[in-house]
C-alpha cells in the first residue's frame, strides 16, 4: 500500500473488514495502523497504557502550499512522522485538530484558520482528558511554523497545570538527530519550497502534482531583502530580524504576507525540481530516529509515571 493511501482516510471512523458485512465503503483503503488511537478499540488503550505513558500530539495546519501541495501538507507531514515513531517505540499517537494558526494565507482560497488561543485551550484540554486515563507523558509535535509558540505554550500549561509532564518533540529529538543534507552554501528555502515537497512527495505522493509546482520571484520590501542577502553572508541577526517581519497577515500592514510576496504562495528561491522523494525519506528518516532515541532515553531516565 502507498504511504500516501496509508493517509488519506486516517480521520475516517473504525475499521471496517472488508467483506464481514457485504460490500464495503469503497473509498475505505485504510489498514489498521498501530497505536493511532482513532484505529484502537477501548481494551487497545487499556493494554498500551500497561506498557506506556507516552502520547504523541500532532499539532498541525490546512493552508496553502502553493499550486502543487496539498492543502493538508502540514497535517499529513506531522501525523505520518508520528505514526512511523510509533511504529518503532509504544506511544499513543492522538491527532486532536486538523487546524492550526495561519491567518496570513487567508487570500489563498481553501486555507483556514483559528485564534491562538482557542488551539491551545483545544490541545490542553484534550491533554487532561488522556491524563485522566493514565497517560502521563506527551510529546507535541508542531508540524507548522505559525503554531510555534502555541505548541511551547500548552507544554507549559500541561507542565505546570496537570500531573504530565510535556516535550516539544521537534526541539527534544534535535540533539539525537544528523545534521541535514542541503543545497551548498546558503538558499532560503520554506513554505511550500524544495524541503516541504520533498518531504510530501515522500510522504504523499499521490498528492503532489509536479506539474504544477514552480517558483516565482518573491516581492518583498527592500529593507527585507537586504536582511535576507546578509544572511545568506552569516548574519544570523538578520534572520531573526527577518523572521520578526516575515509571511504576516495583510492587515499588519508588513506586506509580507505569501499573496503579497508570492503570487503562488510558495516562500523559496529554490527551483522545485530539486524536489526528491528521496530527500524527503532521508529527512523524514532523520527524524523519526532522532525521535526514537530521544523516547527510548526518557523511558530510561523516568520510569512509567502511575
Amino acid at each position: 500500500m502507498k504511504i500516501a493511501r496509508m493517509f488519506l482516510l486516517l480521520a475516517a471512523g473504525a475499521l471496517v473488514p472488508g467483506m464481514v458485512f457485504g460490500q464495503a465503503n469503497p473509498l475505505w483503503t485504510q489498514k489498521k495502523v498501530k497505536n493511532y488511537l482513532p484505529h484502537m478499540r477501548v481494551p487497545e488503550v487499556q493494554e498500551l497504557l500497561q506498557r506506556t505513558d507516552m502520547v504523541i500530539i500532532p499539532v498541525a495546519s490546512l493552508e496553502q502550499h502553493g499550486r502543487h501541495l496539498p492543502i493538508g501538507t502540514d497535517y499529513y507531514n506531522g501525523l505520518g512522522r508520528a505514526l512511523l515513531v510509533a511504529q518503532r517505540t509504544d506511544v499513543l499517537v492522538a491527532p486532536v485538530l486538523f487546524l492550526g494558526n495561519a491567518p496570513y494565507h487567508m487570500a489563498f482560497e481553501g486555507s483556514m484558520t483559528l485564534p491562538p488561543e482557542l488551539i491551545q485551550e483545544v490541545y490542553f484540554q484534550a491533554a487532561k482528558s488522556l491524563v485522566r486515563h493514565g497517560f502521563r507523558r506527551f510529546l507535541i509535535l508542531n508540524s507548522h511554523g505559525g503554531n510555534t509558540i502555541i505548541s511551547r505554550y500548552i507544554v507549559d500549561r500541561i507542565n505546570h497545570e496537570t500531573p504530565g509532564l510535556a516535550v516539544e518533540l521537534g526541539e527534544a529529538a534535535a540533539p539525537f538527530m544528523r545534521p541535514s543534507r542541503r543545497a551548498a552554501g546558503r538558499v532560503f528555502d520554506r513554505h511550500g519550497g524544495v524541503g516541504e515537497t520533498s518531504n510530501a512527495l515522500y510522504m504523499v505522493p499521490d498528492l503532489v502534482d509536479m506539474a504544477s509546482a514552480r517558483t516565482v520571484p518573491l516581492a518583498m520590501p527592500e529593507h527585507m531583502r537586504r536582511m535576507l542577502e546578509a544572511w545568506k553572508q552569516g548574519d544570523e541577526t538578520a534572520m531573526m530580524l527577518f523572521r520578526v517581519e516575515g509571511f504576516k497577515p495583510e492587515e499588519t500592514g508588513k506586506h509580507t504576507s505569501p499573496k503579497e510576496t508570492s503570487s503562488v504562495g510558495v516562500w523559496s528561491e529554490r527551483d522545485l525540481s530539486e524536489a526528491s522523494a528521496e530527500l524527503g525519506r532521508e529527512e523524514v528518516d532523520n527524524f523519526v530516529e532522532g525521535a526514537v532515541r530521544f523516547i527510548e532515553r526518557w523511558k530510561e531516565l523516568r520510569p512509567i509515571i502511575r
